[in-house]
């Protein structure tokens, strides 16, 4: 077997860090240093959390008799990882230092949070974490999160203009060109130029009909939303899009986000960071108590859709939830349930569950945002 190239020895070392000291020569370069130190800052704490004695201590104090450089701080560290890795990298490595190793203080010092590139899963940490920001970095983390939520809205803004182009001009009025909606009176006027006396005709171009209006009951849109941890993507698509559908025409459209209570956030519709900044992520679930919310908010069923988007992971007697979904779908509710309603929409839900919601009518499915609003469209008639 051949020996391993040098630059083979690079990674592996950068794998492994400084426990393969003693079988791999570190790098000679300062940039090879200078990288391994960033990455035993953040998986060196995986040898801690087994046992392995003599690495620093995780407040950034050292330990008796060491001679090793300082230890970096969250700020310097964020910097180094920032020049020394690829910007992909660099942000995988980011996502495990808060995912894998709660290292919140990206998300609780306003100096770090200012160089945290905005994405969507820096916006999941930021509502995740919420609750342990203060002051400046909680105003900061607000025009951040406004920022990501901006760009989401004008995307799928896009998607959803596209799934609804040509559905809703039916609710907008326009004159029938029948006989009985003929002015003639209006036509004669607006012809009068094309009065030929020889022939004594009035040459009709232009025929004017008189406006007559449709009246169209709105449809109810009715998003309930599981606001659980592991629905974080689905409340943020949920947010977003129910503030879209709001300024489609002869659309009333109502927020609900539960856990074990019910909150309406449908007020605040035109401000997504607001019904995000409102969400607690965690906690229980009680899908049978927020449907029968729900159900107090139907004026006419054959006309409402109601979007339950959720796992389907009932924390209370699950009596109360079929109950409520028979009662809707004998009224005329046209029901959808929805495991994931994100970009990927790769679902993680009790299936037991889904199985006996569809069932008793409830069409169940995991949709992108545009599948949604396409889904959406085709319901609406």
């Amino acid at each position: 077997m051949s020996e391993p190239s040098e630059q083979a020895l690079i990674r592996w070392r950068l794998v492994l860090g400084r426990y393969a000291q003693k079988q791999i020569k570190p790098g000679q370069s300062a940039a090879m240093q200078r990288m391994e130190r960033a990455l035993d800052f953040l998986y060196g704490r995986e040898y801690e959390g087994r046992g392995v004695r003599g690495r620093d201590r995780l407040d950034g104090k050292k330990g008796p008799g060491s001679l090793d450089a300082s230890q970096l701080s969250v700020p310097q560290w964020l910097n180094e990882v920032r020049h020394l890795f690829p910007r992909d990298t660099a942000e995988i490595v980011e996502k495990h230092a808060l995912e894998r190793y709660e290292l919140t203080e990206l998300l609780t010092d306003k100096q770090t949070l200012e160089k945290l590139e905005p994405n969507q899963d820096l916006l999941k940490m930021l509502l995740q974490f919420k609750g342990k920001m203060k002051g400046d970095v909680l105003n900061l983390a607000r025009e951040i999160i406004r920022k990501i939520v901006e760009e989401l809205k004008e995307k799928l803004a896009r998607e959803v203009r596209q799934s609804f182009s040509g559905r809703l001009n039916r609710f907008r009025n326009s004159p029938l060109r029948i006989s009985q909606n003929f002015d003639w009176k209006g036509t004669v006027r607006r012809n009068l130029k094309n009065w030929q006396p020889d022939r004594k005709a009035l040459v009709l171009e232009q025929l004017r009909f008189f406006s007559r209006q449709r009246r169209q009951m709105p449809w109810s849109i009715i998003l309930c939303v599981d606001q659980s941890g592991s629905m974080v993507d689905s409340v943020i698509h949920s947010a977003v899009l129910a503030g879209i559908l709001a300024g489609l025409p002869a659309l009333n459209v109502k927020l609900v986000v539960f856990d074990t209570s019910v909150v309406d956030l449908s007020q605040y519709l035109d401000d997504p960071v607001e019904v995000l900044m409102s969400v607690q992520l965690g906690g229980g679930t009680d899908i049978g108590q927020a449907l029968c919310y729900c159900e107090k908010l139907i004026e006419t069923p054959s006309r409402t859709i109601l979007a339950l988007i959720s796992d389907f992971c009932e924390g209370a007697p699950a009596g109360r939830m079929f109950g409520a979904v028979k009662r809707l779908k004998e009224s005329g509710v046209n029901l959808i349930g929805l495991a994931a309603l994100d970009q990927e929409a790769l679902p993680f839900y009790d299936t037991q569950t889904a199985g006996k919601l569809a069932a008793l009518g409830m069409d169940i499915t995991a949709s992108t945002p545009k599948q949604f609003a396409q889904w959406l469209a085709t319901r609406i008639s």
